[in-house]
């Protein structure tokens, strides 16, 4: 019996209904400024479009020459909800979203699921919006691809870095670490923290910690497995919640990070 994830932020984060949001998504799309990459990993944010949306844009819009080649992707986003060791897969067969569903890749569980940082946690995933608002964009973008989910939680940047090992692959392989920046700063020592944030990211320089992006482990171990395959970062756009949607008083950085050979 096949089993499904439902969405959890759908109403939220984006919008509930499938032409809206295909709209939506396809404006920020034709919006976004055009980068001539073929990138092996993107590092996104995940917040509410109308904050982080035209940042995601500007990653997502890099995959459009290679589309047709991508047939599975690897999602890594911290855990924020549900506290949880190592790296958790779902326990779902199929992630659901206003524009469809989205298999996961039986094969690639398979080939992780006996490192022992690795578990599977079904409560993990039902509320985790990292991983999900990531799907519209990689439906909208791709055209046949299954899904890779993996929820971070307290785990090394060195056992990242095994688990994407084992799932690299070629061509047919996309990563994408799901990330916000800085969280509630002045506008203005966001910009400086999320300046040394990126920089540090762009010269492969890690631990990236916690407090200057969300995501912080899983970029630190896309780091190690970026320097071991020889790729290289590309920054695509950093604005923060404060040049988007909101005040500037208390502000959320975002990141748009190709990587490519």
């Amino acid at each position: 019996m096949t089993t499904i994830r439902p969405p959890a932020v759908a109403g939220l984060f984006y919008p509930v209904n499938a032409e809206e949001l295909t709209r939506n998504i396809q404006q920020l799309l034709t919006d976004a400024e055009q980068h001539n990459l073929t990138p092996k990993a993107l590092i996104v944010p995940h917040a509410g479009y109308i904050y982080s949306g035209a940042i995601a844009a500007t990653a997502y819009s890099t995959l459009r020459s290679v589309a047709s080649t991508i047939k599975r992707v690897i999602l890594l986003g911290p855990a924020h909800r549900v506290a949880v060791n190592g790296l958790a897969l779902p326990r779902d067969d199929v992630f659901d979203t206003p524009l469809g569903q989205v298999k996961l890749d039986s094969e690639a569980i398979q080939a992780i699921a006996h490192l022992p940082q690795v578990s599977i946690n079904a409560e993990v995933h039902a509320v985790e919006h990292s991983l999900e608002v990531q799907l519209p964009f990689l439906q909208s973008v791709l055209t046949d691809f299954t899904l890779l989910p993996l929820a971070v939680g307290t785990a090394t940047a060195e056992t990242v870095a095994e688990v994407l090992e084992y799932l690299w692959g070629d061509d047919e392989t996309l990563i994408v670490v799901s990330s916000d920046l800085s969280h509630y700063l002045p506008y203005a020592t966001a910009q400086q923290i999320d300046n040394a944030t990126v920089q540090s990211i762009l010269q492969l320089r890690q631990p990236i910690t916690h407090d200057h992006a969300c995501g912080g482990t899983p970029i630190s171990g896309l780091i190690i497995a970026a320097k071991k395959h020889q790729l290289a970062p590309r920054l695509l756009d950093l604005r923060n919640s404060g040049d988007t949607a909101g005040t500037r008083g208390q502000v959320v950085g975002y990141a748009a990070i190709a990587f490519s050979s």
